[in-house]
C-alpha cells in the first residue's frame, strides 16, 4: 500500500490515505455557527483524503468549550452546508466528528444547569470559561432512564450532519469525553448494567454506534477511540483491562461493518492497536497521538507496513492546507503556531501560505 493511493472506507472512496484528524479550533462563536472563515479553512484542506471536522456538539448540555460548533439548530445545519459545499466544490470529502463533551465542561459554557457523565466524579482540574478559570463541577450521573435520550440526541446529530451534506460521521469515543467516560474505569463507577465489567462499560457506546449506523447507514459511520491515552482524568492504566475493554467493544461492533475505526494510540504498530485492527476486520485509521507530530516518514511507513489503511494527521494540516501535495513532492512545510490554535479570527487559521506555484 502507498500513502498516496486511493482507499475505500465504507461508502467513501478516498483519493489518498491522509485523513485530517479532528482539531479543536474554537472559531464558531457563542452560537456555535460556523462562519466564513470556517468555510475557507475546511475548503483549503480539500486535497486531504478525508477531512474530519473538529468535535461538534450534539446538544447545549454536551458542549465542551466556547467557540465550538454545533449541529443542533437549523442555523447550524445551514452553516455547515456552506462548509460541505465548499469542500465538495474542490473535490474533497468531509466527515463530521459528533461529540458529546460529558463532564469536560461547565455550566458557564453550556448555559445549562448541569453537566452530565456516567458517574458523579469531577475532573481534578480547572476549565477556562468566559468568567475565568473555574474548577470542573461534579457532574450529574446519568440515570439508566436518561441514557436513551442521550443516545437519541447523538443519532439526531448524525442525521443532521448528513442533511448538512457531510459524507460521513465520526463518533467521538476518545480523549475523555462522554462516550470515552463510559469506557474508562475511573470515570465509570456505575453499578448498573452500564458499569463494572469491561463488557458493561462498553454497552452504552455499542448501543450508540449501533443506533447511528441504523439511522444513517454503517458505511458512513466511523468511530474514534483512544485506548490508554490517559487524558482528562479518563485513566486506563491496567493493560489487561484495556485490552479486554476495547477488544470487547470492537468485537461487538465488527458485525456492523462500519466505514472505519480510528485508533489514537502512542504505538500504532504495536500489539494492542494491531489486535484491535484484526478483530475489527475493516478499515482502520491510525494516529500516534498528541505528544508527537506525525511526520511524512512515519505516515509513509505506517501505510507501507500495513499497520493502518490510512493515517490521521493533525498539526501538519493546521499549517499546511496543501499537505498532501507537499508530502507527495517532498516540499518544505510551514511550521504551525500553537499560540493561534485556539484564538479568534483568521491568523494562524486560514493565512498559512500555500506552495508557490
Amino acid at each position: 500500500m502507498d500513502l498516496f493511493s486511493p482507499v475505500q472506507l465504507g461508502e467513501l472512496t478516498l483519493p489518498n490515505r491522509v485523513v485530517m484528524a479532528p482539531l479543536t479550533r474554537k472559531r464558531s462563536g457563542d452560537a456555535g455557527i460556523p462562519g466564513d472563515i470556517v468555510v475557507d479553512y475546511y475548503a483549503q484542506r480539500a486535497g486531504t483524503g478525508l477531512i474530519v471536522t473538529e468535535g461538534t456538539f450534539t446538544s447545549h448540555e454536551g458542549r465542551a468549550f466556547d467557540g465550538q460548533p454545533g449541529i443542533v439548530t437549523d442555523e447550524q445545519v445551514t452553516a455547515w452546508r456552506r462548509v460541505t459545499d465548499a469542500v465538495h466544490a474542490r473535490g474533497g470529502l468531509i466527515a463530521m466528528q459528533i461529540m458529546h463533551g460529558g463532564r469536560v465542561s461547565h455550566p458557564d459554557i453550556t448555559g445549562t444547569d448541569r453537566i452530565v457523565a456516567p458517574s458523579a466524579v469531577a475532573i481534578d482540574a480547572t476549565v477556562r470559561t468566559r468568567h475565568g478559570k473555574q474548577p470542573f463541577p461534579v457532574p450529574h450521573a446519568l440515570t439508566t432512564d436518561e441514557l436513551p435520550a442521550v443516545r437519541d440526541e447523538i443519532v439526531t446529530a448524525a442525521t443532521r450532519a448528513l442533511e448538512a451534506g457531510m459524507d460521513a460521521v465520526e463518533l467521538h469515543a476518545a480523549n475523555g469525553y462522554l462516550l470515552h467516560e463510559f469506557l474508562s474505569p475511573t470515570t465509570n463507577q456505575r453499578t448498573d448494567a452500564y458499569g463494572g465489567t469491561p463488557h458493561a462499560r462498553t454497552r452504552f457506546v455499542t448501543e450508540v454506534v449501533t443506533a447511528v449506523a441504523d439511522a444513517v447507514g454503517p458505511g458512513r459511520v466511523g468511530l474514534r477511540i483512544s485506548p490508554a491515552h490517559n487524558i482528562q482524568g479518563a485513566l486506563e492504566t491496567d493493560p489487561h483491562d484495556v485490552a479486554t475493554t476495547y477488544g470487547t467493544l470492537v468485537d461487538a461492533l465488527a458485525p456492523l461493518h462500519l466505514a472505519y475505526l480510528s485508533i489514537l494510540h502512542a504505538d500504532p504498530a504495536g500489539p494492542l492497536t494491531q489486535d484491535l485492527r484484526r478483530r475489527f476486520a475493516g478499515p482502520v485509521v491510525v494516529n500516534s497521538g498528541f505528544t508527537t507530530t506525525t511526520t511524512r516518514d512515519e505516515a509513509l511507513a505506517l501505510v507501507a507496513h500495513a499497520d493502518g489503511d490510512a493515517v490521521a494527521v493533525g498539526r501538519p494540516l493546521i499549517a499546511n492546507p496543501d499537505l498532501v501535495d507537499r508530502w507527495r513532492t517532498q516540499a518544505p512545510e510551514n511550521t504551525p503556531d500553537p499560540t493561534t490554535f485556539y484564538t479568534d479570527g483568521p491568523q494562524g487559521y486560514t493565512d498559512y501560505p500555500p506552495l508557490a506555484g
